[in-house]
C-alpha cells in the first residue's frame, strides 16, 4: 500500500504543472458504477477546476460526498484529462455495508480523496470517467477505506 501511495503522490507532483484543459462542459450528471455505486454530479468553477457530489445508496445505508477537483489534460489527447483532489463525507450505514467487520449501526464522518481520468465524447453530450476515491473515517465505523474505484457516465449541459 505504501508503494501505491508514493506512486500517486509522485505522479500528481509530476503531472501538476501539465496545461490546463479548457472543459467543453460546464454540468454533468450521472450514474457512478463501483463497489459502492450511486448518483454524481460534476460542475465547473473554471477551466481546471470543478466540484463534484456524488450520493451512493444502497440497502447498506447512503453516503454523500463531496470533493473539490482540479482538471488538467492528460497525454496531448483533446477531450481527455486527468483529475485529482479532496473532500469530505457524511453518511449512515448499517450491517450489509460492504467490508463491515463489525456489525451494527453506523453514522460515519470522514475524508475522501480522489485521482482519474475523464473522456469527454466530442459529439454527443456525455463524458466517461474512471476514478479511485479512497476514503478515511473519522467518526462511526473509523479507518481507512482503499478500495473506492468506480466508473462514472454523465449527461453534459
Amino acid at each position: 500500500m505504501k508503494k501505491m501511495q508514493r506512486f500517486m503522490v509522485t505522479g500528481l507532483l509530476l503531472l501538476a504543472p501539465l496545461g490546463l484543459l479548457a472543459q467543453d462542459y460546464q454540468t454533468g450528471l450521472g450514474l457512478r458504477g463501483g463497489y459502492v455505486s450511486g448518483v454524481t454530479v460534476k460542475h465547473f468553477l473554471d477551466e481546471s477546476t470543478a466540484l463534484e457530489g456524488i450520493l451512493s445508496f444502497g440497502r447498506w445505508g447512503f453516503t454523500t460526498t463531496g470533493l473539490y477537483e482540479i482538471h488538467a489534460n492528460a497525454f496531448d489527447v483533446e477531450r481527455l484529462s486527468w483529475y485529482y483532489g479532496g473532500g469530505a463525507h457524511i453518511g449512515s450505514w448499517n450491517d450489509y455495508y460492504p467490508t463491515l467487520s463489525e456489525r451494527g449501526q453506523y453514522g460515519v464522518i470522514g475524508l475522501d480523496g480522489i485521482v482519474g481520468m475523464e473522456y469527454k465524447i466530442e459529439d454527443i453530450p456525455i463524458t466517461l470517467s474512471a476514478d479511485w476515491k479512497p476514503s478515511l473515517n473519522l467518526l462511526g465505523y473509523t479507518g481507512f477505506i482503499g478500495w473506492g474505484g468506480a466508473f462514472s457516465v454523465r449527461y453534459t449541459f
